[in-house]
């Protein structure tokens, strides 16, 4: 479930759905990089975790919708406050990882 939770792809995803329901080309148009298979991977993924829900409409051409549930919107706040850490403490583990790497070349 950590790796599930972790993953960066689900990360992102989470954060556009916070928004609200979002059809799948706008999640990724939303999330620079992610491949279609990828972002298809990920959807499916948390749908069978229950933490969004899939509704396809019977529209022409059909209209596909991704929502959080409650569960989903409840990592909302913990991943805030990961994102949060992240930003704060980033340039202590740039320097730590620069460090590190300069001792592993020296080393070497």
């Amino acid at each position: 479930m950590l790796d599930r939770i972790g993953d960066k792809w689900t990360v992102m995803v989470v954060g556009v759905l916070a928004k609200g329901p979002t059809r799948f080309n706008a999640i990724q148009r939303a999330i620079n990089g992610i491949s279609h298979r990828m972002l298809t991977l990920t959807l499916r993924a948390l749908e069978r975790d229950g933490m969004l829900e899939r509704r396809a409409f019977a529209t022409i051409p059909p209209k596909v919708e991704y929502e959080l549930t409650p569960l989903g919107r409840s990592l909302i706040d913990p991943l805030d406050t990961l994102m949060a850490w992240a930003q704060t403490n980033r340039p202590t583990i740039e320097t730590a990882q620069s460090g590190y790497d300069d001792r592993s070349k020296d080393a070497g």
